[in-house]
């Protein structure tokens, strides 16, 4: 006859979870305060022009945004249309500087392909984006994106 012999069942040791969200709420805060939510703050009011047939750009990370508009603060900067370029207003003399500094920030395959998206106010006159066209050439910055809304 065999002998039957029951096991207990041992306790394996286990792991205290009760740390566990204070570790998830850590990790949480690290990343809000690391992430950066926007680049720029925008400082002209700009209401793109309405287009029927537009495409989304798929990579991002390559884009550099020029804001033409009327400023928010009108006391302060007057009514007049203005370029802006990250955080602060710029004339068309300054695109090239900025292109050239965009351009050193990118590693070196990324600066073929870097993309200028122009976001201009639908009341701008389109000489002013002809000078900003033609300061964008003159700097070798050949891929240009109007940025637009939907109809």
């Amino acid at each position: 006859m065999s002998i039957f012999i029951k096991t207990r069942h041992r306790q394996g040791s286990f792991i205290s979870t009760s740390s566990l969200p204070d570790i998830i709420f850590i990790l949480l805060f690290f990343f809000m305060v690391s992430t950066r939510l926007r680049d720029t703050q925008i400082l002209v009011n700009v209401v793109p022009p309405a287009a029927s047939e537009s495409q989304k750009l798929e990579k991002k990370s390559n884009v550099s945004y020029i804001y033409v508009g009327q400023p928010l603060n009108t006391t302060k900067h007057g009514e007049a249309y203005r370029i802006q370029l990250n955080d602060r207003y710029a004339e068309t003399g300054e695109i090239g500087s900025f292109i050239g500094a965009e351009k050193a920030f990118r590693l070196p395959e990324e600066q073929k392909n870097l993309v200028v998206s122009l976001v201009a106010d639908k009341r701008v006159k389109m000489n002013t984006i002809q000078e900003i066209i033609y300061a964008l050439r003159q700097s070798e910055a050949f891929r240009v994106n109007y940025a637009t809304r939907k109809e």
